[in-house]
């Protein structure tokens, strides 16, 4: 694994509301999708946050007990899509799941509207929660979601069936 850098806004070692369990969440910085009533509008600027090797943060990770998966959130992971390959690719090596928010849908990820590393990010993806924020769908209901166009995307098992697989929301099945 090479040296690669990335813009973080920061990491939260022990987190229950980015997915199921006991998550670290890596909060990417950059994000072009600026959605109204955004909970992280300070990780928009690109060049913000801290410099930082994924190295760093793998380290984090392997130093952190406790962990069920980890959640690549931001600003938008996909914007730094190699560093999050391999953040990805640690976690999994370790076990855990990896849980990815964006802004991009799935569909637009795979016509390249996030570029050619996105597409590949999907390889290393279990959970993509896909979609802008959207204010006026905010939903209290919405398990892991903010507003109730936002989806949580089997990718895994999207990419083996050729069409996208959402996960049912119900209470146990996550």
């Amino acid at each position: 694994m090479g040296e690669t850098y990335m813009h973080l806004a920061g990491i939260v070692a022990h987190s229950m509301v980015d997915g199921p369990g006991v998550r670290m969440s890596i909060f990417f910085q950059g994000c072009i999708h600026a959605c109204k009533g955004c909970q992280n509008p300070d990780t928009w600027n690109k060049d913000g946050g801290e410099y930082v090797s994924t190295r760093t943060i793998i380290d984090k990770m392997k130093q952190t007990k406790y962990l069920d998966g980890i959640t690549l959130s931001g600003g938008d992971p996909l914007l730094q899509s190699e560093a999050a390959i391999e953040i990805a690719q640690e976690a999994h090596k370790m076990g855990h799941t990896v849980w990815v928010y964006t802004g991009w849908t799935y569909e637009e990820i795979l016509a390249g509207d996030a570029g050619e590393m996105a597409i590949e990010a999907l390889n290393h993806i279990d959970v993509l929660v896909d979609g802008r924020f959207e204010p006026d769908l905010k939903s209290s209901e919405c398990i892991y979601r903010g507003s109730t166009n936002q989806r949580l995307v089997d990718v895994k098992e999207s990419i083996r069936s050729k069409i996208r697989v959402e996960i049912e929301e119900r209470k146990g099945i996550l």
